[in-house]
């Protein structure tokens, strides 16, 4: 019967999903099999469509994990939203204060994902597409999610990435990435120096929870000889007050100055 067909793909699917989740790196073929009793041709089919549309990712080794139009679609539920709520009107005023295009931006593995964005109102100007999708260690964002972790899995992102080079200036050895993760670990922000695109710069900072734990970065993209180190001070007062609104106790507590039109 079809509506039993179906009713058993969305099974399988569900199933997969569960046991993807349940693994924080890439979980191999096999595996998925076995943990959700599918037959390897079963998953395999299966996870081929998901792969098509882009609910789940697959490494050069063949391995899987959750893709990042999960968290395009996770921003409808309640906590994307109130993410998104939060960071709104403090994007609006940056992007007003200092005049470039503003990112948020969450971690769905290897990866930093666009879910939200202001647009400068210049003429030239950087877009970051809602849903796209760019390597930890090319932005300024994903060197803080980096640093949120021990040094080893820099090392082990190095390893299963391959640091791969998007411009000259791209960091494509793991003891550069590593000092660069560090120094942002200190800092409390990060860059992007032309790292991602050429002549594109960003200045990066965390968006915090209750517990502390970083959940998604703000950053500001701008041609990198208009970006200004001055900046960063607001970018910082930005993600705190974000910061606050979602529950952190040490965050700035006030708001942000109005908006202009």
């Amino acid at each position: 019967m079809p509506t039993g067909h179906s009713i058993q793909v969305v099974t399988r699917i569900a199933r997969l999903f569960d046991a993807i989740v349940s693994n924080p790196n890439y979980s191999p073929l096999k595996v998925l099999s076995a943990e959700t009793g599918l037959h390897p041709s079963t998953a395999f089919r299966i996870l081929h469509s998901l792969l098509d549309h882009g609910l789940v990712e697959r490494d050069e080794a063949g391995n899987y994990r959750i893709g990042h139009k999960i968290l395009h679609l996770s921003r409808h539920v309640s906590g994307g939203r109130a993410l998104e709520e939060a960071a709104q009107p403090v994007m609006i005023w940056l992007r007003d204060t200092l005049g470039e295009s503003i990112n948020l931006s969450v971690r769905q593995g290897d990866k930093v994902v666009y879910i939200g964005r202001v647009l400068s109102r210049r003429m030239m100007r950087v877009e970051q597409v809602i849903g796209s999708h760019a390597p930890l260690h090319v932005t300024a964002v994903g060197k803080l999610m980096l640093a949120e972790e021990p040094p080893e899995a820099c090392y082990e992102y190095a390893q299963r990435s391959g640091l791969p080079a998007l411009t000259a200036n791209t960091l494509t050895s793991a003891e550069a990435l590593l000092a660069a993760v560090q120094q942002a670990a200190r800092d409390g922000y990060a860059f992007d120096d032309a790292e991602a695109e050429e002549g594109v710069g960003c200045i990066g900072v965390a968006i915090r929870d209750q517990s502390g734990a970083m959940i998604a970065g703000l950053s500001l993209s701008a041609p990198i000889e208009r970006r200004q180190d001055a900046w960063v001070a607001t970018m910082v007062e930005a993600a705190a007050r974000i910061s606050a609104q979602l529950g952190t106790s040490d965050a700035l507590t006030a708001d942000p100055p109005p908006t202009t039109t």
